[in-house]
């Protein structure tokens, strides 16, 4: 499935954006759908993924600040990030992993995509 990530921008610390990715397919039978960051210099972090059934797991420095939604009509994943900090400056992408995505008709299988991320910056 092709993934499409946008919401990101500029916003001070303590503010809120939500992040969207677009699914080219549906999404309702991929196995992991996640949001991951990369700041300058770091390496890729998780900061959540969402299983099948639902089940949400999220980064400790993002727990109770993130949340991680799903719109399987849509085929849209979205990640509302609230009280932000300086240190959550990073581009975002979104992750499939696993399963399988149908569109048109047609059903493959699902191995890891990535969306061409999303530029967060948060000013203090």
């Amino acid at each position: 499935v092709q993934l499409q990530a946008s919401g990101g921008g500029l916003v001070q610390a303590g503010g809120s954006l939500r992040l969207s990715c677009q699914a080219s397919g549906s999404i309702s039978n991929i196995d992991n759908l996640g949001w991951y960051r990369q700041a300058p210099g770091k390496e890729r972090e998780l900061v959540a993924r969402m299983r099948r059934g639902g089940i949400t797991n999220y980064a400790a420095p993002v727990k109770g600040r993130f949340t991680m939604s799903r719109d399987s009509f849509q085929n849209k994943v979205y990640l509302q990030m609230n009280s932000l900090k300086p240190e959550d400056t990073a581009v975002y992408y979104c992750n499939a992993d696993g399963g399988f995505y149908c569109r048109g008709g047609a059903c493959t299988s699902q191995g890891i995509s990535w969306g061409q991320g999303t530029l967060v910056t948060v000013s203090s």
